[in-house]
């Protein structure tokens, strides 16, 4: 299965016009961003957890990052709500779960082998975020030479000068919404710009966006 597979091509999906795809896990059902492969893929996507639902052990060759977008998910090492961003590197393992129901954004198979970091960051808590350019907060969330991954949070009427990113970058909007020259991304749009890509960004409403950059370059 190829679902925006290509990393040399822009990208943009509004997901709330996805339908909702059941797992192989009864209460466990998807929306996919981008896929390349069957059940074991390279995926973005979002993962909905009906209340008391889980998934079957099952281990990450190639690493597992995921934001909790609403509920709580679940596994052996604690409870997520909503807001938390958790890391598992490659060779993690766990079995998920939510009792209250739960949605995330979950990427898998995109880490790189000697990444043994795990990380949880409560993206709603204050304490973390920091001053960026006029009109911005950013909260970093994972830093290394090939990637780094951050929240951002925009004022109203801001506007930022272009951007080059020469190893791409990737965009989940989650609230509010955001523009460029290409068009206007709205709250639920995953948005992924290829190596080489420049942006300029204005936001009439003010938004926050989770962002990943770096990651693309081959």
């Amino acid at each position: 299965m190829k679902i925006h597979a290509d990393l040399t091509e822009r990208a943009v999906v509004d997901s709330a016009t996805l339908n909702w795809i059941p797992s192989p896990m009864a209460g466990v059902e998807r929306r996919m961003l981008e896929r390349d492969g069957d059940e074991v893929a390279r995926a973005t996507s979002l993962v909905r957890y009906a209340p008391g639902s889980a998934f079957s052990a099952h281990t990450h060759d190639m690493g597992e990052e995921f934001l909790v977008l609403d509920g709580v998910f679940s596994d052996e090492s604690g409870d997520f709500p909503k807001g938390m961003y958790v890391r598992n590197p490659p060779g993690s393992s766990h079995v998920p779960s939510s009792e209250p129901g739960a949605v995330i954004l979950v990427k898998l198979r995109q880490m790189q082998p000697e990444d043994d970091t795990f990380v949880r960051v409560n993206t709603l808590d204050p304490a973390g975020w920091q001053a960026g350019r006029a009109g911005e907060h950013i909260l970093p969330l994972f830093v290394r030479p090939d990637e780094e991954v951050v929240m951002l949070d925009w004022e109203r009427g801001s506007h930022f000068d272009e951007q080059e990113f020469p190893g791409g970058a990737e965009y989940f909007v989650i609230e509010g919404s955001f523009e460029d020259a290409d068009g206007r991304y709205d709250q639920g749009t995953w948005l992924r710009l290829p190596p080489g890509s420049r942006q300029a960004i204005r936001t009439a409403q003010g938004t926050r966006v989770w962002r990943k950059t770096g990651h693309l370059e081959s």
